[in-house]
């Protein structure tokens, strides 16, 4: 090579690296080796975070305690003494490990309004099971539950859960289980048909673990292969089919992801995202290369005559996580550009993450963000953390544990902190000093916080919800701007009180627990946590 060549290729590779570097955002390794690839993630209400695999796949590298061992009901002579579960505490990222016995591969999950997890499903002994993990101060011992006298009417497998207004949760769907069903039990209703998801279903299934969202008007929004329908699950019926969205299956095994965007002004309107995907039959053909998609509907779910809205990411992506931001913007993390769902059914990791702008219009919405460096393939989590960061965790498209191929079981868990905790935005970025612990529908209260500039016009404050996230969509992820008056300066010193409104019902913010954020310009603080209660 000459050097007149060797001297451009010198320059474009530093500003190839110098881009990059001023990309916004900033990567963190919190945990180096977790023990287990976590493939459901939940954030409690202390500060900590479930992180669950699947049983039944071998030894994982995080022993149990006391020489624990479970025997494998597959191979009864065999015996594991590893844990497939394990708690993160925030304050001191170390990790400590959890016992669960059957099967949660694939597995669906969501918290009660009293702030435990209940899990539902899976696949072997854990397919009608029922586990529940009630959340403990950092130092203390919790565990998980398996439920002996309560079961699920119907095995579900890929199955998505969500909280309703009175707090029980239904659960729907799943690998053959074109049902839904509650819990806590409705024995009067059992397993309910839902023929949606047999009308949706192709040869290659494209209906596990629907989209559901709880649109502020009490019907669930609920989305499989390509199409949706708003679900009254009081009388069990469809009352309102959306239009066919463009572009392909979006759903399991066809890897898009989907977030409804934040709940605003009198909370009539409730917009639906979806995007990416994976082409028809890359599945059944498994085709790694078979580029993923990088379109994006968006539909406002609620008006009378919704019709989707089609843009376009900067990358197409399968097994995208979006995880909604204490700001109301998305982030769109982990996945790939080309193949499927399935083990080792993709490759070209997406190491990009894209923040999507909904107040934005449209061609401004998606702006590209710094890269990781870690491949999240399939089964990648990501959820929102109380300080505003981002955990992303998980990645194993092996049936086993496999460390030695191009895209590892991946053991490290890493944080990503968007724009918003840049060190020059720390002195707008305000602190959350006193707010009730316990909320009530429609009740006004006051929140108080402390900020080093001069606070200018409204400052947000946000309740977010702890969803359980697995399989590139979080089940339950809800974000509500509350209704504010502009703050009042309270003892100089940079004090300021809130006036807010809670939510004026559970079709709005089911009953539970929230983060709770003050938002000032665009920058959120340290969420509190705060119980709402009918």
């Amino acid at each position: 090579m000459t050097t007149p060549k060797l001297l451009l290729l010198v320059l474009f590779l530093y500003a190839s690296r110098a881009a990059v570097a001023d990309l916004p955002g900033v990567w963190e390794l919190l945990i180096p080796d977790a023990g287990i690839a976590s493939m459901h993630t939940a954030v409690t209400r202390f500060n900590t975070v479930v992180l669950l695999d699947r049983t039944h796949i071998g030894p994982s590298r995080k022993l149990l305690p006391g020489n624990l061992c479970q025997v494998n009901p597959a191979d009864p002579p065999t015996k594991d003494c590893t844990a497939h579960s394990v708690l993160l505490d925030l304050q001191t990222n170390t990790i400590r490990p959890l016992s669960i016995v059957t099967d949660t591969w694939c597995s669906s999950g969501q918290f009660f309004p009293d702030g435990s997890l209940i899990q539902t499903g899976g696949d072997r002994d854990g397919f009608k099971k029922i586990r529940k993990f009630t959340p403990c101060e950092p130092g203390s011992l919790c565990d998980w539950e398996e439920l002996q006298e309560t079961e699920l009417y119907q095995g579900r497998w890929y199955a998505t859960n969500q909280i309703l207004p009175d707090g029980s949760i239904i659960i729907i769907g799943g690998k053959s289980s074109n049902t839904v069903e509650f819990y806590p039990p409705k024995t009067e209703i059992g397993a309910a048909n839902f023929p949606f998801l047999i009308e949706v279903r192709d040869n290659q299934m494209d209906n596990l673990y629907p989209y559901v969202h709880l649109l502020p008007n009490g019907e669930l929004f609920i989305f499989a292969n390509n199409k949706a329908v708003s679900y009254d699950y009081n009388s069990n019926s469809v009352t309102k089919t959306y239009p066919i969205l463009e572009g392909g299956p979006r759903n399991y095994p066809s890897a898009g992801s989907s977030a409804m965007l934040a709940l605003t002004g009198d909370y009539s309107s409730a917009t639906v995202v979806i995007c990416g995907g994976a082409e028809y039959g890359a599945y059944l053909q498994k085709r790694t290369d078979s580029p993923a998609r990088g379109s994006c509907g968006r539909i406002e779910a609620t008006r009378p005559d919704p019709v989707w809205e089609m843009e376009d990411m900067p990358f197409g992506r399968i097994m995208g996580d979006m995880v909604i931001l204490p700001t109301g913007d998305v982030l769109i993390v982990n996945g790939a550009q080309a193949g499927t769902q399935g083990f080792e059914l993709a490759s070209e990791p997406c190491l990009y993450p894209v923040l999507y702008r909904p107040d934005q219009p449209v061609g401004l919405r998606f702006m590209t963000l710094n890269p990781g460096s870690v491949p999240r393939m399939y089964h990648s989590t990501a959820n929102l953390l109380p300080d505003g960061r981002v955990l992303i965790a998980g990645s194993n498209p092996h049936i086993y544990y496999n460390f030695n191929s191009e895209f590892p079981t991946e053991l490290r868990i890493e944080a990503f902190s968007p724009e918003y905790l840049a060190a020059d935005k720390a002195n707008i970025r305000p602190t959350l000093v006193e707010l009730p612990e316990r909320i009530g529908y429609g009740e006004v209260f006051e929140a108080v916080m402390t900020v080093e500039l001069p606070v200018v016009g409204i400052v947000e404050v946000n309740l977010a919800s702890a969803p359980f996230a697995t399989h590139s969509f979080s089940q339950g992820q809800r974000l509500v701007k509350l209704l504010v008056e502009t703050p009042a300066a309270v003892d100089g010193g940079g004090r300021y009180s809130i006036k807010c409104t809670a939510p004026p019902s559970g079709k709005v913010a089911p009953p539970g627990y929230y983060m709770v954020f003050a938002v000032n310009l665009g920058v959120p603080s340290v969420a509190k946590w705060v119980q709402l209660v009918a």
